[in-house]
């Protein structure tokens, strides 16, 4: 279980659901058996009464049913402060390339890097902001394709959350071709 009594109060608390292999300097990686995206009693025993600064999920939402992803969100919404955001990013059910879709779609086979098999839905924006937005986030929408699959990008900053998995960062959008997206967005804690 995630233990964050090491991060001092007077320092920003940053936390990286299911990161895999991500570490980044100020955040704290977790995976499942660290921090369970649905079990509001770890996250009590965990939290307490500690809110955080930073939430950075990248493809972890798709592994949850809707219903859970719901859950999440709102506990994510509760345990962080005021002004506080979660950086998130899902496979864009919207990327109009039909190799991309497969290797996305519910069941799908992934690939090598990236398993799919164990994938519950497929978000599209308007299905993932409604998740945050039933939350009580406001939801900025950092890159994501609309309905008819044209690719909108807003200017981001790293340094609040890197999310490889995208535009700028991905290996596979090279030489002006945009092979692979995430739909990524910024679902902020009100500060009032």
């Amino acid at each position: 279980m995630l233990d964050i009594q090491s991060t001092p109060f007077d320092q920003p608390l940053k936390i990286i659901i299911g990161a895999g292999e991500q570490r980044y300097d100020g955040w704290i990686a977790t995976q499942k058996e660290d921090l369970d995206l649905v079990d509001p009693a770890m996250w009590a025993q965990i939290f307490g009464e500690r809110q955080v600064d930073a939430f950075l999920c990248e493809h972890v939402w798709e592994h949850l049913t809707e219903e859970e992803g719901y859950l999440a969100a709102e506990l994510c919404y509760h345990y962080l402060k005021p002004g506080g955001y979660l950086r998130c990013a899902v496979p864009d059910g919207y990327f109009p390339n039909e190799a991309y879709q497969r290797v996305i779609q519910v069941g799908g086979p992934g690939s090598v890097d990236h398993p799919a098999a164990d994938h519950k839905i497929v978000y599209t924006y308007e299905r993932f902001c409604a998740v945050f937005t039933a939350a009580g986030f406001e939801v900025d929408l950092l890159e994501y394709c609309d309905a008819n699959g044209r690719f909108h990008y807003n200017h981001w900053n790293p340094q609040a959350g890197m999310i490889y998995r995208s535009l700028r960062f991905d290996h596979r959008n090279r030489h002006g071709e945009l092979n692979s997206v995430s739909l990524l967005l910024d679902a902020i804690k009100p500060k009032s």
